[in-house]
């Protein structure tokens, strides 16, 4: 069995995946790697580009092993940007509530005769 990390670069937020395959195919001059797995009982092929590989690899305990490192980090890094979301879903809040105050405060003003507003007349 092989084991396999790759680059994820269409999935905000999820930056790797790892899977294993019984088997696989390379060569020099070819700049992807076939990884060849059964489903539902037929023979499917996946082709992937080598930069985009991270790790291949026979040894299981080295795969795990970068895998838990990779997903801690991520982990953190979610945490982060959950936290930055928070923050940012706050300033949005404070900025509506604070706009809309001044356009009330303005709305109570806009009919004397300092405002030069159009629509008072109409």
């Amino acid at each position: 069995m092989y084991y396999v990390i790759k680059r994820q670069t269409t999935v905000p937020l999820s930056c790797f995946i790892g899977f294993m395959v019984p088997k696989y195919i390379a060569s020099k001059n070819n700049e992807h790697v076939i990884f060849e797995f059964v489903k539902d009982g037929k023979t499917q092929r996946k082709w992937v580009k080598k930069d985009e590989i991270v790790l291949l690899t026979d040894d299981k305990d080295f795969f795990t092993k970068t895998m838990e490192q990779f997903r801690s980090v991520e982990e953190t890094q979610k945490k982060l940007v959950d936290a930055a979301k928070d923050q940012l879903n706050a300033c949005i809040e404070t900025f509506t509530e604070t706009i809309n105050a001044e356009i009330n405060e303005f709305n109570e003003i806009k009919n004397s005769d300092d405002v030069p507003c159009i629509l008072k007349n109409l």
